[in-house]
């Protein structure tokens, strides 16, 4: 059974209006993005199987965004959300091949934050380039604390591999890991949500007690495959007779869900409500579409959606995204403008007062503070532009470019250059609609024509050749013969 959620106008809390604007309110920011999590994976969201009581306690206190999107898979997302811009302009068409590194004439929002006063952490999944250049550290993060690749013991050809002790060809790879920890390769010990969320909060609680902003970007690599999780997590969904890749990404969520409730448990203990914006969103559609329960096939629940992550579908970019910052957002409070991972650039640097600087990449993205200070103010329509990339390396994109692709407008779905959907009237795109709205696939279709013809140029990793070494891999090597591999040591809390 289908179940759509519907809009709910209901505040709780007070909320700023344009006459007394957030723009320069410096809050602390805290964005948590899990890996491959869907709308589908959340009991507040509809899951009949899933226990997430701490994010479900989450969506009643925040303002939801219900119309979020991002990219079809991760590696976009990310680039598109650092750079205000569609991440195809930033170079990354794909999540390994060398297509996955951000292009260096890129400025990061976290840049920017730093050079105003803010401190910045990213703790989990990078996945912008793993050679030096293009580390998070180069890029505007003052503290990092990583995994390489795009998840956690990854290693294809090329510059895209984690450090070696974490290889997938490893039983229980998402344990005792090693992780690089600002300059140094560090030896962690236990299970990967765990620790990412236990660094943050350690480092977070230095920049309370200093009374320092700061920026925490928290993207564990869970609930991305292999699916693995610790035992007490998947004990039920075993017991319930699930499979154990199922029970092992049920017990994933789960987890992520009791270090969420950890973090905003250390919020309450701080008193830092009210000057922290804390948002919970996933980085593409639900990755899993069914398993196997006591032998036999089963779907498995995705909010109605037909599809999920890698389409150019509803379900492959339609996320969710909560947002709470006491007595400044209204709690329960939903907004039906249609928004994006691009426009999180100037959104952060209009709330911390930040002069984007000339000279930089054109944006995308516009601000959503308008929103943020009044859920029902106006918003202009627009075109997102939606391109699952990943065509076979050293191909023309031009062969590529109706494949896996879409235009989102408030109303409309324009997939593969030929299916129209009226997602105002038919959320699950159940009815292909081109045939009455001719008018709408011409001017869906030119817009699509004139984004791609102004993209395809700054698609700069195309003829990026494989590189000879795999940075991380390399480091670690040369850390271990020359210093060895040091125990990291958990924060006090």
């Amino acid at each position: 059974m289908k179940i759509w959620i519907p809009l709910v106008l209901v505040c709780l809390a007070p909320v700023f209006t344009a006459a007394s604007s957030l723009k320069g309110s410096r809050p602390n920011i805290i964005l948590v993005m899990t890996d491959d999590q869907g709308m589908g994976d959340l009991s507040c969201l509809g899951n009949p199987l899933l226990e997430t009581p701490n994010i479900d306690r989450f969506y009643e206190q925040s303002t939801r965004f219900r119309e979020m999107h991002v990219s079809p898979t991760c590696a976009p997302t990310r680039a598109a959300m650092m750079s205000g811009r569609h991440e195809f302009r930033n170079g990354v068409t794909h999540t390994i091949k060398e297509r996955d590194l951000m292009a260096l004439s890129t400025t990061t929002f976290p840049q920017l934050l730093l050079e105003a006063g803010y401190e910045t952490g990213i703790f989990g999944k990078w996945h912008l380039g793993d050679e030096d250049e293009y580390q998070p550290y180069n890029r505007g993060f003052s503290e990092v604390f990583i995994h390489g690749a795009g998840g956690i013991g990854q290693n294809f050809e090329g510059s895209c591999a984690d450090f070696p002790p974490n290889s997938q060809k490893l039983p229980g790879c998402y344990f005792d890991n090693v992780i690089l920890h600002n300059d140094t390769i560090v030896q962690t010990k236990g299970f990967c949500t765990d620790v990412f969320f236990e660094a943050a909060l350690g480092w977070m609680k230095q920049q309370y007690e200093a009374d320092q902003p700061f920026f925490a970007y928290i993207s564990p690599n869970a609930p991305h495959g292999p699916m693995y999780a610790p035992d007490e997590y998947k004990k039920k969904w075993l017991d319930a007779g699930w499979e154990e890749k199922i029970a092992g990404r049920y017990g994933m969520i789960e987890n992520i869900d009791y270090n969420f409730g950890l973090m905003a448990a250390k919020l309450d203990e701080w008193d830092a409500w009210d000057n922290t914006l804390v948002i919970f969103m996933t980085d593409n559609g639900q990755a899993a579409s069914g398993g196997k329960r006591n032998g036999k096939r089963e779907k498995m629940y995705r909010a109605g959606f037909k599809t999920g992550k890698g389409t150019p579908f509803e379900g492959g970019t339609h996320v969710p995204c909560f947002w709470r910052w006491d007595g400044v957002l209204g709690a329960g409070e939903d907004v039906g403008a249609l928004v994006a991972h691009i426009d999180f650039f100037k959104t952060f640097c209009d709330l911390a007062g930040v002069q984007i600087p000339d000279g930089i990449q054109e944006m995308d993205g516009r601000t959503m503070l308008p929103l943020l200070e009044d859920p029902n103010a106006a918003w202009e329509d627009r075109h997102l532009f939606i391109h699952k990339g990943r065509w076979e390396k050293g191909a023309n994109p031009e062969g590529s470019k109706f494949s896996d692709c879409a235009v989102r407008t408030q109303r409309w779905r324009f997939v593969n250059n030929s299916l129209l959907y009226d997602i105002a009237n038919d959320p699950y795109e159940d009815h292909d609609v081109a045939a009455q709205y001719p008018e709408v696939v011409e001017q869906l279709r030119k817009a699509y024509d004139q984004w791609w013809s102004e993209t395809v140029p700054l698609m700069v990793n195309e003829d990026r050749p494989y590189a000879k070494e795999q940075p991380q891999v390399v480091r670690y090597n040369k850390q271990k013969e020359e210093r060895g591999i040091p125990d990291w040591v958990p924060p006090e809390l």
